[in-house]
């Protein structure tokens, strides 16, 4: 069959970078973050150790690895298919992220809709957890300690409406690169960055007040486990994100990325919305109903 692409238009190679060590150096940041919290949770303070460590550690391969990555992109290694080839791949990361939160909302669904009703239903019930009723929230039977859930319509309310305005800010910084208005790009690159960081510093400021007036802890039972699990893990990936956000403002206060050209600063945005889209189901089905 005749070739229907002439060599000019025909992309010659296809980039294929030597073997580097940060996808290995990066499990292993995971794995320590993992065993230090596993440590902590179980009242051993040593284990903030392994997480600060693996923290560091995957601050270094990010650092690390963007560099490389800017670097082979700047110098023109890239073309058709390797932009096909991230586009699929940051396609298939956030799908893997949204299976992974698809996780604990199924956690927290079978909890409130199945288990505690069918706790407090049992004939044996009286028997086995005296007075347990099928109320939400709810530690489940056995937890004695009394606790206030965390309101909507306060903090979570204002993360919301900050980390909304972050989405449209981020579009409208995506706007000012593919219509090259350099001056829009950067000022509203850097209101979605203190947009998000905010919405941290809030976050932080609801666990300390959660904890010390609240009485509501990681071990407060099923409802205490569910909730810190999926907001902290939210924030676990907004701080990412914010991360991210930081490289493309520097890259494009360095005169990074062009009209045509910008595939970077799409894949954060494209995880940034993702991390939108996660808060406001976390706001509806964990603060408000």
């Amino acid at each position: 069959m005749a070739q229907t692409a002439t060599s000019a238009t025909r992309q010659q190679h296809y980039h294929v970078p030597q073997p580097m060590p940060w996808p290995i150096m990066g499990s292993t940041a995971l794995f320590l973050m993992a065993l230090g919290a596993t440590f902590v949770f179980n009242g051993s303070m040593g284990g903030w150790v392994s997480t600060s460590l693996g923290f560091m550690i995957l601050l270094y391969m990010m650092y690390r690895w963007f560099g490389d990555v800017i670097r082979e992109s700047e110098g023109g290694k890239y073309g058709r298919w390797e932009d096909l080839s991230f586009r699929w791949g940051m396609s298939w990361f956030i799908f893997s992220e949204v299976m992974f939160f698809a996780g604990f909302f199924g956690a927290l669904f079978w909890a409130r809709a199945m288990s505690v009703p069918d706790l407090s239903s049992l004939l044996s019930n009286e028997l086995l957890w005296p007075g347990f009723k099928n109320l939400w929230p709810s530690a489940g039977p056995g937890f004695a300690e009394k606790f206030t859930p965390m309101g909507a319509w306060g903090i979570p309310a204002i993360n919301t409406l900050l980390l909304l305005s972050s989405g449209v800010t981020l579009t409208i910084a995506h706007w000012g690169l593919v219509n090259n208005k350099r001056g829009q790009l950067n000022l509203f690159l850097f209101l979605t960055i203190a947009l998000g960081v905010t919405f941290l510093g809030l976050q932080i400021f609801e666990y300390g007040h959660a904890y010390s007036e609240l009485n509501l802890k990681l071990s407060t039972g099923v409802y205490g486990s569910t909730f810190f699990m999926l907001t902290g893990f939210h924030g676990f990936h907004v701080t990412i994100g914010a991360i991210m956000l930081t490289v493309m403002l520097f890259r494009c206060l360095s005169g990074h990325f062009k009209p045509d050209h910008h595939f970077a600063f799409e894949a954060v945005a494209w995880y940034w919305h993702f991390v939108d889209v996660v808060w406001l189901l976390l706001f509806i089905l964990v603060y408000w109903l």
